[in-house]
């Protein structure tokens, strides 16, 4: 029994210290609760052909009509397309981008150097993504940069507009994304970077590796587990291939290759009141994003990677 209350006023004790750390801890997981798990119940909207003034509970239920005429729509299809291939697109170029440039940045020997171009590169993450596709427009406009230069180089005899061409629109978000996060998305690999152990470079040294082999043998090995996590992350990020910049940059001459399933939820769930095929689109999504996490942990776990679970 001593003992027992020993513990109690221990816990108490421990309980008191930590207040302020637990307080904050409560608040986090009221915000989840409040804002991430009780809308799931609007999910049942999916299931009913749903009325404004019937309600979530005096909707009709209709099953799994919404879903089915989800698939039997080609636009979703289309949809679904464009959504997977920027995904997959925006998921290559900004991962491999990421760990490109904190290796290069890492081998910088000026420490104010390297804190000048890090500041730099991870400031274009602050920026809206309004701003970001007003640069991209004048930019890419006629009378834009890129057209002066590819005429003055003589690439081109007249000026191009990329937007009214479906096959530049993909490469130009999947640039959008890169120049805007790439920076912000380093800095967790020059973390890992500089917890690796400064004696392996050493020993690489003293065994003649140059830059490149250091590189290879040491900082990749090194920054692994970390590059694991994180792809494994990103993958169930795929279908969120963006809706800002789609939406800003899409044009009736581009939209058979920009609209996403962000956009298509927001035509149909928003603007035609259909918030049934809204929701059941938004389903869609969801587990397939779970999908794709489930798959792509349990190949990292037969392969003795590091996994999520």
């Amino acid at each position: 029994m001593a003992s027992q209350e020993k513990k109690r006023n221990i816990t108490w004790k421990e309980i008191k210290k930590q207040k302020v750390l637990i307080i904050w801890s409560l608040i986090i997981v009221a915000y989840g609760i409040i804002f991430c798990y009780l809308p799931l119940g609007g999910w049942l909207m999916a299931f009913q052909n749903y009325k404004p003034k019937d309600g979530l509970f005096h909707s009709a239920f209709v099953g799994l009509d919404k879903f089915k005429q989800l698939f039997s729509d080609d636009t979703f299809i289309r949809v679904i397309r464009n959504t997977l291939a920027m995904g997959v697109i925006n998921l290559v170029v900004t991962f491999v981008a990421a760990i490109v440039f904190a290796i290069l940045l890492n081998e910088v020997k000026s420490n104010g150097g390297k804190k000048t171009v890090q500041t730099i590169s991870y400031l274009p993450h602050f920026l809206s993504w309004i701003i970001v596709t007003g640069i991209l427009h004048d930019a890419l406009s006629s009378s834009g940069i890129i057209n002066e230069l590819l005429l003055k180089f003589h690439i081109l005899d007249q000026p191009l507009n990329f937007f009214a061409h479906p096959r530049y629109f993909w490469p130009i978000v999947a640039f959008a994304n890169v120049w805007k996060e790439t920076g912000w998305n380093a800095i967790i690999y020059l973390s890992a970077i500089t917890a690796i152990d400064p004696s392996l470079y050493e020993a690489a040294n003293m065994d003649g590796a140059g830059r490149w082999a250091r590189i290879r043998y040491v900082t990749l090995p090194g920054i692994k587990p970390t590059i694991m996590i994180l792809l494994l992350m990103n993958v169930g990020n795929v279908l969120n291939a963006g809706f800002e910049i789609q939406y800003l940059l899409g044009n009736g001459l581009v939209k058979s290759v920009s609209e996403t399933i962000d956009i298509y939820v927001l035509k149909w769930g928003i603007s035609q009141n259909d918030f049934s095929i809204g929701t059941a689109a938004g389903i869609f999504k969801s587990f397939v994003s779970i999908v794709l996490i489930i798959i792509a942990n349990q190949i990292a776990k037969k392969n003795g990677e590091e996994r999520l679970f």
